[in-house]
């Protein structure tokens, strides 16, 4: 069965942001990932907004209902209640962060704060997942906390210096699936996968989605964004 794959598109807008011009536009590079093949569209709003802005939330909202998966840190999730993506991802977000650095770390406040904003975010008849560690402590307070996916991090398996070490790391992500599951969670994936290291991780049981960018937009500079989609989602 085929996997969904989710294309996050920030770096399009890195791209435009370096000039501070108005193309690339996110909203053309998500019909044509739409186009070819991509089962939805991932963007990540960043306090910063060194690349999707929020304009850029709102317009890809209104002109692909049901397709937005909006990243979001709990600072600024509030303003998926305003665009409402068909589904929302909430992240850690770190000052000074290059990308995103691991799951969430469920603290006494953390989890106060989710509790409300996952109820908020339901109310919106938004989807909501908690991007976190293969931990199964972290999946079974995600599943507390009335989330409806978990996107597991796959950074350790995908920055592994060893074959052993990834091995290990395919067991720990097959085991933190497996437990998802067990809570009726929907499983997803994402960090650092690319077109030489997702098919392992697609082998395991009850993956349901990947959620890729960087290797998806460097591709595309030299094979064209539609190959570079319908490659990746041939290895689904």
């Amino acid at each position: 069965m085929s996997i969904a794959l989710g294309v996050n598109i920030d770096h399009v807008a890195t791209l435009r942001q370096a000039r501070r011009a108005q193309t690339p536009r996110p909203q053309d590079a998500a019909a044509a990932c739409l186009k070819s093949g991509a089962d939805y569209i991932v963007v990540h709003l960043r306090q910063d907004e060194r690349h999707i802005n929020s304009k850029d939330v709102a317009a890809l909202c209104k002109k692909f209902p049901g397709k937005i998966h909006l990243e979001i840190s709990t600072v600024l999730a509030e303003k998926a209640l305003t665009h409402k993506p068909f589904s929302v991802c909430i992240v850690p977000e770190n000052p000074g962060e290059v990308t995103t650095t691991g799951g969430l770390r469920f603290t006494p406040a953390i989890k106060k704060r989710l509790f409300e904003l996952i109820e908020q975010l339901h109310k919106k008849k938004i989807l909501v997942s908690l991007f976190v560690s293969p931990i199964k402590e972290d999946i079974h307070t995600a599943a507390k906390l009335g989330a409806d996916m978990v996107e597991l991090c796959t950074r350790d398996y995908s920055e592994a210096s060893s074959c052993a070490a990834q091995r290990r790391q395919l067991r720990q992500l097959a085991e933190a699936a497996y437990w998802a599951q067990s809570l009726g969670l929907e499983v997803h994936a994402g960090h650092g996968l690319d077109y030489q290291n997702v098919e392992a991780v697609c082998k395991i049981d009850g993956m349901a989605c990947m959620n890729i960018g960087f290797s998806i937009i460097t591709r595309a500079l030299f094979a064209g964004l539609n190959t570079a989609v319908r490659e990746m989602k041939a290895l689904l």
